[in-house]
C-alpha cells in the first residue's frame, strides 16, 4: 500500500510533543506518558514509534518495547496500541498501519504483538486500530476477562457487600486518602504471600515515585480503625474512567468490612461522576482460566465483563 506517512522511533527529544499528544488524544491515558513508562526503563528496551503525515503533523504514536525481534505494544503495560487524536479516521488508520509495518520490517522486526486499549478507557470511540488489525490478518491469540462498573447506571451491591458496609460503620471504620504507600504494600505483601503465594508487581517505593509524578492520577484510599490501616485501594484516574490498580484487605479488615466501605465511597461518592470504574482482569494462564472467586467479588459490586485482547501479526 502506498502511504504518505512516515515513522520515527522515539528519542528523548520527542518527550514534550509525545506527552502533549497523549494528553490530547482520544484513547491515551497517563500510563503512556514518558514519566510513567520510563520508571522501569531498565527492564525493557523501548521501541516506541511516532507517525507523521505528509505535512509533518504528528497523527499517532505507539508505546512499544522490543525483545528477540518482536515488538510489543507495550511489554511493561497491560495494554498499548496506536494512540491517536480525535481527528483519526478509519482510512487514515489503514495508512498508519501500512507505514508502521513497513518501518518495522526495515528494522528487522518479524512479529508485532498488539494489545489495544480497552474501549472503556477511550474518551471517544477509537477502534480504528481493530479494523486495521483485521485487514492485516492479525490473529487474536489471548483474551482476558476484566470487570467494570458503568457508573451512570450502577447496580445495587449484593447483600454480602451491603452487610460489610454496615459492619464497617458499626465498628467506626473511616475512609480517607493516604500517602502511606509503604504500609499499604506491607499489607499487600502479607496478603499475596499467605493467600496466593505471589508478590505485588510494584513496591511501595515505586508507587510513591509514580504518585509523586502523577498526583492527580494516582491515589491511595485507605480505611482505618483509629490510626491502623486495615485496607486500601489504589486508583488510577483517567478522568472519564477510573481503574482500581490494587486493593488489599488485612485479616482484621476482612472481619469488619474495611474494603467494602472503601469501594462504596469510591463507587457511590468520589467517582460517581465518571463513566466507568474498572477492577481489572480475573483470568490466568493466558486468559484460558477464569478465577471465578475473584470475578465474583467484583460482580457483587455490580461489575460486568470487559475483555482485554491480545493480537499477533507476522510481518516477516
Amino acid at each position: 500500500m502506498v502511504t504518505e506517512m512516515h515513522i520515527q522511533r522515539y528519542q528523548r527529544t520527542h518527550k514534550e510533543p509525545w506527552d502533549r499528544f497523549i494528553a490530547e488524544s482520544k484513547n491515551g491515558t497517563f500510563l503512556f506518558c514518558r514519566d510513567y513508562m520510563e520508571y522501569h526503563a531498565d527492564r525493557f528496551i523501548d521501541h516506541s514509534l511516532l507517525c507523521y503525515d505528509e505535512k509533518e503533523h504528528l497523527i499517532a504514536v505507539m508505546p512499544a518495547t522490543i525483545k528477540d525481534g518482536t515488538v510489543i505494544s507495550h511489554g511493561g503495560l497491560t495494554y498499548g496500541g496506536v494512540v491517536t487524536s480525535a481527528e483519526m479516521k478509519t482510512a487514515t488508520m489503514l495508512k498508519v498501519f501500512a507505514a508502521l509495518l513497513d518501518f518495522l520490517r526495515t528494522q528487522g522486526v518479524t512479529k508485532l504483538v498488539y494489545k489495544p486499549v480497552p474501549h472503556i478507557f477511550h474518551a471517544v470511540p477509537a477502534e480504528e486500530d481493530l479494523y486495521a488489525l483485521f485487514v492485516n490478518k492479525a490473529r487474536l491469540y489471548r483474551r482476558d476477562a476484566s470487570s467494570a462498573i458503568y457508573l451512570p447506571k450502577r447496580a445495587k451491591f449484593a447483600k454480602g457487600k451491603r452487610e460489610g458496609i454496615r459492619k464497617a460503620l458499626r465498628n467506626n471504620i473511616v475512609v480517607r486518602e493516604s500517602r502511606d504507600f509503604r504500609t499499604f504494600f506491607e499489607i499487600g505483601r502479607k496478603v499475596m504471600s499467605e493467600r496466593h503465594n505471589v508478590a505485588p508487581v510494584h513496591t511501595g517505593e515505586e508507587m510513591e515515585l509514580l504518585a509523586g509524578r502523577f498526583p492527580d492520577g494516582i491515589k491511595l484510599h485507605a480505611s482505618y480503625a483509629g490510626d491502623d490501616m486495615l485496607a486500601g485501594v489504589i486508583t488510577f484516574d483517567f478522568r472519564h474512567a477510573v481503574h482500581v490498580q490494587y486493593m488489599y484487605n488485612s485479616d482484621r479488615g476482612l472481619d469488619v468490612g474495611a474494603l467494602d466501605i472503601i469501594l462504596d465511597h469510591l463507587i457511590n461518592d468520589l467517582y460517581a461522576g465518571h463513566r466507568f470504574l474498572s477492577f481489572g482482569v480475573s483470568t490466568e494462564e493466558g486468559g484460558t482460566y477464569l478465577n471465578e472467586g475473584l470475578i465474583h467479588q467484583k460482580e457483587m459490586f455490580g461489575a460486568r465483563s470487559v475483555v482485554h485482547d491480545f493480537y499477533e501479526l507476522d510481518i516477516s
